[in-house]
């Protein structure tokens, strides 16, 4: 495992160096999305509405900040689980997201997907919550600010630690899905929503 220093803006450089399992500090920009606001962008996305913000070249984190306390940016902000997001991630992949931060496994399919695209996803680890508000600088409100802490936040990181799950040599982190083939962007599991492009 070797311990690597990246920056946004992310750039093929950057990434093509990385290997699962390695130890990533990530300085730059994270939007923060769960559940409900990657409905309001997929439904917004299918009736071809302008998105309110360009998810080219940003790294998507599946958090949903707590208050914060007097004197702080940011509550806890730990990862929530990625698998609750696997339907809604191939838009964003079409779209041009180079990275998203979360826990535990993915989707086969999907993680074909990641493959395909070499888009990468990296781990955070859960109940860390309040040691990753330290490394957080700034949190500005992005969009869908009624969903309060489901809200999309861009927020500001420096040396935000992170492991690399899926890189871009198709490597996987959970070696049971390590020699899964690349799938089509028609072939999905029964219980992901139909691929964008199909509207």
């Amino acid at each position: 495992m070797k311990t690597i220093k990246i920056h946004s803006p992310l750039t093929n450089a950057q990434l093509k160096p990385l290997k699962v399992s390695d130890l990533v500090f990530y300085t730059g920009e994270l939007y923060t999305m769960r559940d409900q606001a990657h409905r309001r962008l997929f439904e917004l996305y299918k009736r071809k509405k302008r998105l309110p913000f360009d998810p080219a070249g940003k790294v998507i984190y599946y958090c949903g900040p707590t208050p914060a306390p007097r004197g702080a940016c940011i509550g806890s902000c730990g990862p929530t689980t990625s698998e609750r997001m696997d339907a809604y991630t191939y838009f964003l992949i079409d779209k041009g997201v180079k990275a998203f931060v979360g826990k535990g496994e993915r989707s086969a399919a999907l993680v074909g997907y990641f493959f395909k695209h070499k888009c990468l996803y990296f781990l955070a680890v859960g109940g860390a919550g309040a040691y990753y508000a330290q490394r957080v600088s700034r949190c500005e409100s992005v969009c869908f600010k009624d969903l309060g802490p489901e809200a999309v936040y861009k927020l500001s990181v420096h040396d935000f630690p992170l492991i690399v799950g899926i890189d871009t040599h198709r490597q996987y982190i959970y070696s049971r899905f390590q020699n899964i083939p690349v799938l089509s962007g028609e072939n999905r599991e029964p219980n992901l929503i139909p691929h964008p492009k199909a509207y």
